[in-house]
């Protein structure tokens, strides 16, 4: 087995739908983090079996990031899975994630997903924030997800943010994903200067890559997250995800804007803004 302290971070592309720079699992050394869904489980084996991984290291348990974590360990009797405390009760039972899924994707669920199948509790190990587990230090990074948590590879000082540092594939922009149901634009922002504060030398993100510009892609994070507020409080869902679908367009390539549509949803992106905003206003 190769030692995680020592490895260099590698990223897998899991070709979801067949298509590239859509997803990816990283792995460093008998680690990965976010193994991603099911459906993509026919890239991901081959790989593993050459080196079976000892842990998977979840941002969250959205399950375009964790939701082969079931089906992975029924192959890898070893292995144990590291999840923020608020998403363990998830993987124990996933019944709610997958009824709540089941309401954004409707009939897509198997094709995009794959089965999910439940982690045994004694297989799980329940994170905080603030541990340190081996090489990596944890830090509880809320606004994408109640249950997200970001890992700093210490030997490298790279960052695995999973979708808290946003969506960038290639040389499109940044993109903030706000699916529903529990985007926190304020704890978001705190989290993002938490991650400043770490002082990594790259970015690792699911979708897609490692970023070594920092400064420059958490400037241009906020600066969507401010847009995105925006226009959610003033457009429809049809304004907002045309306008959404522009942005992409004027700077990225034809074939690394389906990437970016593959994602990140425009509509569901509106759809989890206008929900923060109606309970932010509610609790005003």
């Amino acid at each position: 087995m190769s030692d995680p302290a020592t490895a260099e971070p590698e990223l897998i592309d899991l070709l979801h739908l067949g298509r590239r720079e859509v997803l990816g699992a990283w792995r460093v050394g008998d680690v990965i983090v976010d193994p991603g869904p099911s459906s993509c489980l026919e890239r991901l084996l081959p790989a593993l079996e050459r080196h079976p991984p000892r842990v998977l290291a979840l941002t969250h348990i959205h399950l375009d990031h964790a939701g082969a974590s079931g089906s992975l360990l029924r192959r890898f009797p070893d292995a144990e899975v590291w999840v923020h405390a608020r998403g363990a009760p998830h993987l124990i039972d996933p019944a709610k994630l997958l009824d709540s899924a089941g309401r954004l994707y409707g009939a897509e669920m198997e094709r995009l997903w794959g089965e999910v199948l439940p982690v045994p509790a004694e297989r799980l190990r329940v994170l905080h924030g603030g541990e340190s587990v081996g090489p990596f230090h944890v830090a509880y990074t809320p606004g994408h997800a109640s249950h997200h948590v970001s890992y700093l590879h210490e030997p490298t000082g790279r960052a695995f943010t999973g979708d808290l540092t946003g969506v960038r594939i290639g040389e499109g922009p940044v993109l903030a994903p706000t699916p529903p149901p529990d985007i926190d634009l304020r704890a978001w922002r705190a989290s993002l200067d938490l991650i400043e504060r770490w002082r990594p030398r790259a970015l690792a993100v699911t979708h897609f890559g490692a970023y070594e510009d920092v400064e420059r892609h958490l400037a241009a994070l906020r600066e969507r997250l401010d847009e995105a507020e925006q226009m959610a409080r003033e457009l429809d869902e049809a304004s907002f995800a045309s306008r959404m679908r522009g942005l992409v367009a004027a700077s990225a390539r034809p074939e690394t804007a389906g990437a970016y549509e593959q994602a990140t949803s425009p509509e569901q992106g509106y759809r989890g803004l206008r929900r923060y905003l109606e309970r932010s206003e509610r609790a005003a």
